[in-house]
């Protein structure tokens, strides 16, 4: 008699469950809905005549449809080694692993750094998808509180301290953060308190990942340094993507950090995927050795610069006055916080049936936490629809708080 699947799981896979994201984002594929669910780029902004324009050169080179080296391409590395050097980081070709997608590198990244019972630093709220890709490995989360700024210096200061007081500084691996456009906050982490968390995490001796998929979508103010062009120690583990800059379809990101940890790296990359698609890494090569990088980037900015506006605007027309929310310079999410007995999940439907959907808040919290905050992503719907489903979401919470 076969057994029950139930019998053959790992425990860790018996641990798993589905995510209330995934779970919820089901209702919202009616296309009469309009979503501002998904992190998505949008895809009239995606470099279409020049990917066309690459792609003819790219097939004849027989090594783009051969198996790849783990470590990447070198022409796609050497590259992005230039493009660091431009941020003020400087970097050797060993330094920098291609991975695919930036979820593969935080996957990789809690698998050769995490044990079961060992502690993640980390924002709160923070990225869902660094809570799902560490949590195969069954760590503690603490969580450092931020304010209009990002990090509270102060509190991941106490935070640190508390850690190593209660012995726990061994089981401390890496301080995760989203220092530019935070996911989902939508905040920027200013260049003074960039200094300070360096210097703390040196004091404390500390990783610092920085996950950076967003700094190049600013739409006003000044750029923030890296916390990587910051790195006196070599403590920080750089991750960005070409998703939000390129297409999120190819899945090519890149990490750079201590060559020592890039070679474990590469060898647990190994057992993975044997290596990134080389076909896509060479396209992203020549689409930033021919400079098309900087001119799309600036053809986005503008695209999703003016869909944030309209967010922002359309929200103070029709959110009620319990609604609060940060107003980001750039990214791609708009963070609510509303009244604390208004519960986002329980909202969600009644937002379904006005045929308009957003990520509940919940789900980014480590800890539990959050049922009274939602994310809200601009770049993906019209202009139009940005207004229409702000509108529809703005009568909703009207209804809900007047309840």
């Amino acid at each position: 008699m076969k057994k029950p699947f139930e019998e053959l799981f790992s425990n860790t896979a018996t641990k798993l469950q589905a995510s209330i994201i995934r779970e919820l984002l089901k209702l919202t594929q009616k296309p009469e809905v309009i979503s501002f669910a998904g992190g998505l780029p949008n895809p009239d902004a995606f470099p279409v005549q020049q990917i066309h324009e690459i792609c003819p050169d790219i097939i004849n080179n027989s090594n783009a449809l051969q198996y790849g080296t783990t470590e990447g391409v070198v022409e796609l590395r050497e590259a992005l080694k230039k493009r660091m050097a431009e941020k003020n980081v400087k970097c050797e070709l060993e330094n920098i692993q291609i991975s695919s997608g930036s979820q593969q590198a935080l996957d990789i990244l809690g698998r050769i750094l995490l044990n079961p019972d060992d502690i993640v630093l980390t924002t709160c709220p923070t990225y869902l998808g660094a809570i799902q890709a560490f949590g195969f490995q069954e760590p503690r989360y603490e969580v450092v509180e931020m304010d209009e700024h990002s990090v509270i210096v102060e509190d991941l200061e106490a935070r640190l301290e508390e850690i190593h007081k209660r012995g726990d500084g061994e089981r401390l691996k890496f301080f995760y953060v989203t220092p530019t456009f935070h996911n989902p906050a939508g905040v920027t982490i200013p260049e003074k308190r960039r200094k300070e968390i360096i210097e703390l995490c040196n004091t404390y001796d500390v990783l610092i990942i920085e996950d950076d998929p967003y700094s190049e979508l600013r739409y006003r103010g000044k750029d923030e340094p890296l916390l990587k062009s910051l790195d006196t120690e070599d403590r920080v583990v750089y991750i960005s993507t070409f998703s939000k800059i390129l297409v999120p379809g190819f899945r090519i990101a890149w990490m750079v950090g201590p060559t020592e940890l890039v070679k474990k790296f590469v060898i647990a990359k190994q057992a993975v995927d044997l290596c990134t698609t080389p076909f896509t890494q060479y396209v992203a090569a020549e689409y930033l050795s021919r400079g098309y990088v900087n001119q799309h980037i600036k053809k986005i900015k503008e695209v999703y610069g003016r869909k944030m506006r309209i967010m922002l605007k359309s929200m103070e027309e029709y959110f009620p006055d319990g609604a609060q929310y940060a107003e980001p310079d750039g990214g791609m999410f708009v963070w609510v916080r509303l009244p604390e007995n208004i519960n986002t999940i329980d909202l969600f439907p009644k937002a379904i049936e006005q045929n308009v959907a957003y990520v509940v808040g919940t789900a980014f919290y480590p800890n539990g936490g959050g049922l009274n905050t939602m994310r809200l992503n601009f770049t993906h719907p019209s202009d139009e629809k940005v207004e229409e489903g702000i509108k529809r979401l703005g009568n909703v919470l009207h209804q809900e708080l007047s309840e």
